[in-house]
């Protein structure tokens, strides 16, 4: 051994708390700070869509306030699911709320505005006498679950982890 490892050498440990400490190093040095796909998704539908205001995150939850929706989220890595963007609006919703939500699925899932808008006012509309108060459906690789009550309208649309 030369002289310089042989001052780094500790009888009966060995070289192990030197590799330890330069493990250490690496991966803190190697690793750089980088912020949840939530906030930046949550950051860009505030840029691109006019009165969307971020409000606070909760656990793997953005939410969202806008005038066009009483309820908006964002929620991040579930059991199924990667991302969910969540809303609840008027029970008969206006074209804005449609608007809205197409427009904020198209950017959240990276699937043209035309088919987004379509996918979300269909299941939206399909609520009703014949398919009842609760409607799953499927459009563009998106599954989107749309409820009503009494008072509101709501739906969230996901796209699986395996897709």
């Amino acid at each position: 051994m030369t002289k310089r490892l042989r001052n780094l050498f500790v009888p009966g440990v060995g070289f192990a708390p030197l590799a330890v400490m330069a493990a250490l190093l690496a991966v803190f040095v190697a690793s750089p700070a980088r912020a949840d796909r939530c906030d930046d998704v949550a950051k860009q539908l505030a840029d691109q869509i006019d009165g969307l205001k971020v409000n606070f995150k909760a656990a793997n939850i953005v939410y969202l306030t806008h005038p066009a929706a009483k309820e908006m989220s964002l929620g991040c890595r579930g059991e199924n699911y990667s991302v969910e963007f969540y809303a609840k609006g008027d029970r008969k919703p206006k074209p804005e709320f449609f608007t809205l939500v197409g427009r904020a699925a198209a950017l959240v899932f990276t699937v043209p505005k035309d088919d987004s808008t379509t996918g979300t006012t269909r299941c939206l509309k399909r609520m009703g006498l014949l398919r009842g108060d609760k409607v799953t459906m499927r459009y563009r690789r998106l599954t989107m679950e749309c409820t009503r009550t009494k008072t509101d309208a709501s739906i969230a649309v996901t796209r699986g982890k395996d897709e």
